[in-house]
């Protein structure tokens, strides 16, 4: 992706990703998220919810792979916002949508950056919003 062929506003293409049980428990382990929630479905009940869902850092990563798969293996996260507002569980699909809102060129530092800011929504199954996002992309080809 061209920094100077971005239009603003511009929407990305939606991203599905289905969300099982396994992958819920893998992502814990991985990134070190021993919060029982996360791969126990009976401490999960005992806490209000239906059973084991998604970590943070399971969803900024979504939330990154969404953005840098539109802008392409040049693109460079370098600033990201997001909220939780309800959770993806086990058995889910979680399902992903972003939107260019603005680009600018900075020039304060020893060489310019190319950023590009993005909303991203990421939404379940059910299109119950779970966790908005604003994301800065910094593309190292301005074109």
């Amino acid at each position: 992706m061209r920094w100077d062929e971005i239009a603003v506003p511009c929407d990305l293409p939606e991203t599905v990703d289905e969300i099982s049980y396994e992958r819920v428990v893998m992502n814990a382990g991985t990134t070190w998220d021993y919060i029982p929630w996360h791969f126990d479905p009976g401490y999960a009940r005992s806490h209000g919810h239906p059973t084991i869902f998604v970590n943070t850092m399971h969803l900024a990563g979504f939330i990154d792979r969404i953005t840098t798969a539109w802008a392409g293996p040049e693109s460079r996260v370098v600033r990201r916002k997001v909220t939780l507002l309800g959770s993806i569980y086990a058995g889910d699909s979680m399902v992903g949508r972003g939107r260019v809102i603005d680009k600018r060129r900075e020039s304060s530092g020893a060489e310019p950056r190319y950023l590009v800011d993005l909303e991203v929504a990421i939404y379940n199954q059910r299109d119950e919003l779970c966790c908005p996002a604003e994301v800065t992309l910094d593309l190292s080809t301005p074109g």
